[in-house]
């Protein structure tokens, strides 16, 4: 897409395209700083991450990043004057979808070269990146019992058993006053199977009150669940109440930590790698350093059979024709113009969301005028190579390759919807500065730019900022990315790990009407 693939970045100002109407600034720029490489002098002050005019532009003519379309003049701009929302306007405008027309397969390196990591091989065949027994609610009127049980399991109870990870508690705020039956249920539904299912669960314990619209034995039901080895359940208005179901589930969980703690790694081959990507808190670079670089990490996981998850349907909405033109197929094309269609159709009218165009006061203040842009960077994380197929949220993925999930743009539920599906990691890219983790999947983040790596290394496991510093390129930090998945599935602690995040970012999406 750009030369920012190729190689490293230099001077005050970064050029993305030959076509582009609008440049970068690198570092922050001075009124009056000469910049020789556009022929021009800086009419504003432009801090770091936000755009600069680079020839005078019209009224009304698209502004062009990346040779993309992210808005509109809404008066003319001097060439050297900052460009953002103030003097950027957001509209609609025709795009090409031109399924499958640019679709090149993956050019696979062969099995036998893949790269491996240290993985828990399940009795049907898949893989965890971690080893966890879960408790999860149907309902929240049993979040507090699941977190009681969980919690009894401190580090010093789990001593003995060092080959588990620990047990997580997944409640959540619905399964009761909701619809009980259509989309909304089946969705709940759904992901709950998914983390039921997931291969980083070595056992799992569902906990509910009884009366509640998501029922256990429908859920059960429903999914298939009622054979799934390691399950237990309980119903609390049966087992005696919040006490005594606290207890029997104290006792459940104990009974299954020695056959989980018997698990071990062992080598298998990176196609079993399935990664969640996430954005959040995204600046000016997300699309110049860390997105590009996952996206280059996402290709170089396809081609050894591994698969990518893009996600966050508000978030490619504007660019999603880059996105159909590369599909496999006319129909996977379709898939993902449906579900923006669907998006379209709930959120369109009068409503201030981001599909409508505005985006977050932390995306604004790092750069980003409208969705459009956001969209242009948040795409990338998906990389170059061919979209495989379309998922609705939750269901689970079986495709290899780069795919999309629909879901909404909040991280977390974006999330919790990708490891539902099956993702065994989550790689999270901020500019801002997320905090975001999630269990049971691991989560790396990785920063956009270098002040914000070293004022939150607590929190961030690489910096892709060193693109911006001009000492790496995207694909050589798209290679380092790639290893850290490596690493990461095989066991080592993530940031976020480290700090013990994950215990409430469970948190299924909420659709349709309450009550």
């Amino acid at each position: 897409m750009t030369d920012t693939n190729q190689k490293t970045i230099t001077g005050p100002i970064i050029r993305l395209h030959p076509g582009d109407n609008v440049v970068v600034a690198r570092v922050d720029v001075p009124i009056g700083t000469p910049i020789p490489s556009e022929n021009m002098v800086s009419r504003s002050q432009v801090s770091a991450g936000y755009k600069i005019a680079a020839r005078k532009i019209l009224k009304g003519e698209p502004i062009l990043k990346y040779s993309v379309t992210i808005g509109f003049a809404n008066t003319d701009i001097e060439a050297g004057t900052m460009v953002h929302s103030h003097n950027t306007e957001f509209r609609e405008f025709d795009r090409d979808y031109a399924h499958a027309s640019a679709y090149q397969p993956v050019d696979m390196i062969p099995e036998a070269e893949r790269a491996t990591f240290q993985g828990y091989v399940r009795p049907n065949g898949t893989v965890g990146t971690r080893n966890f027994i879960g408790v999860m609610s149907t309902v929240n009127c049993s979040a507090t019992v699941v977190h009681k049980i969980a919690e009894w399991f401190t580090a010093e109870r789990l001593a003995e058993f060092p080959h588990v990870d620990g047990v997580v508690a997944l409640s959540h705020s619905i399964g009761c006053g909701m619809e009980m039956s259509g989309e909304p249920m089946a969705l709940l539904r759904r992901t709950m199977a998914g983390y039921a299912r997931h291969p980083n669960m070595a056992g799992v314990l569902i906990i509910g009150l009884g009366c509640e619209r998501n029922q256990l034995k429908g859920l059960l039901e429903e999914q298939e669940l009622a054979g799934l080895p390691n399950l237990k359940t309980f119903v609390m208005q049966e087992t005696g109440g919040t006490t005594k179901t606290i207890q029997a589930g104290v006792e459940a969980v104990r009974a299954m930590l020695p056959a989980a703690n018997e698990a071990r790694r062992q080598t298998v081959s990176a196609s079993h790698l399935c990664v969640g990507l996430q954005c959040g808190g995204s600046d000016g670079f997300s699309s110049i350093t860390a997105n590009p670089a996952l996206g280059a990490a996402v290709d170089l996981l396809a081609r050894h059979g591994g698969t990518g998850i893009l996600s966050e349907t508000p978030e490619i909405y504007g660019v999603e024709h880059t996105l159909t033109r590369r599909a496999a197929s006319k129909e996977v094309g379709e898939k993902l113009i449906e579900r923006i269609r669907w998006w379209k159709d709930v959120y369109s009218v009068g409503r201030d969301v981001q599909i409508n165009g505005t985006v977050s006061p932390g995306n604004q203040i790092g750069g980003l005028a409208n969705i459009f842009e956001k969209s242009l960077g948040s795409s990338m994380k998906g990389g170059t190579g061919p979209l495989m197929d379309v998922y609705k949220y939750a269901e689970p993925v079986t495709t290899h390759g780069f795919v999309f999930m629909d879901t909404p743009g909040y991280d977390p539920v974006s999330a919790t919807g990708q490891i539902a599906g099956g993702a065994n990691l989550i790689a999270f890219t901020t500019g801002r500065g997320s905090m975001f983790g999630s269990k049971p999947a691991p989560c790396v983040k990785l920063a956009t730019n270098t002040p914000m790596f070293n004022r939150l290394q607590d929190d961030m496991d690489i910096n892709c900022g060193e693109i911006l510093d001009g000492t790496v390129s995207v694909q050589e930090m798209g290679r380092r990315i790639f290893e850290l998945f490596l690493r990461t599935a095989s066991g080592e602690p993530s940031k976020s790990e480290l700090l013990g995040l994950g215990d409430h970012e469970f948190v299924p999406w909420q659709i349709g009407i309450m009550g």
